[in-house]
């Protein structure tokens, strides 16, 4: 079947979070989370080396939405139930339909790391992919060196497949990484 045609849910929620896709209007939101988490994310995120401005974060997004429709990419947003406070991203990428085998990527925003919503998001998305989209295998791809990322798959029981020598470069482009790869299957 075609992806396009496969009904999905657009949002879900954890006991602490509501997780949806982008949506047109969230442009604030997600400028004012990367701009306050800059310092942090920069060494790990090629988006984050410059600052964007809140017309660009909007674009994104509104792109985001639309290959969310197209199932291309299921960008996910993260949200504070009770606050609906923007506090992070995540999503289902490097998507390949025929298996099905997603990769989660994320990011916190800093004012509400280490509080445990990352490993309670990562946790409902793999249960998202496993259930809703009927996955084979969920992967999470870090730099070695992101030793928080690295925490987030080992507390969520993700086995560390490899560590791939000199598969990456880092955030800025100046330095060749190591990747390690964790995956779940069912």
């Amino acid at each position: 079947m075609n992806p396009i045609l496969m009904d999905i849910p657009s949002e879900f929620t954890t006991d602490r979070l509501r997780i949806r896709m982008p949506m047109p209007g969230d442009g604030k939101a997600l400028y004012e989370a990367v701009r306050a988490s800059l310092e942090e994310l920069k060494d790990w995120l090629p988006f984050a080396q410059k600052e964007m401005s809140e017309e660009e974060a909007e674009i994104a997004l509104r792109e985001g939405h639309l290959r969310f429709l197209k199932r291309e990419d299921l960008w996910l947003l993260l949200f504070d139930k009770d606050t609906n406070q923007l506090i992070g991203s995540s999503g289902l990428h490097r998507i390949n339909w025929y298996i099905p085998k997603f990769e989660i990527g994320y990011w916190i925003d800093t004012r509400y790391s280490g509080q445990g919503y990352m490993t309670e998001a990562v946790e409902g998305i793999a249960q998202y992919a496993f259930n809703d989209l009927k996955a084979k295998r969920v992967e999470i791809r870090c730099d070695a060196l992101n030793v928080k990322s690295r925490a987030v798959a080992e507390r969520l029981g993700f086995p560390l497949e490899v560590i791939m020598r000199n598969e990456g470069m880092s955030a800025d482009g100046t330095t060749v990484r190591d990747t390690c790869v964790y995956a779940k299957i069912q």
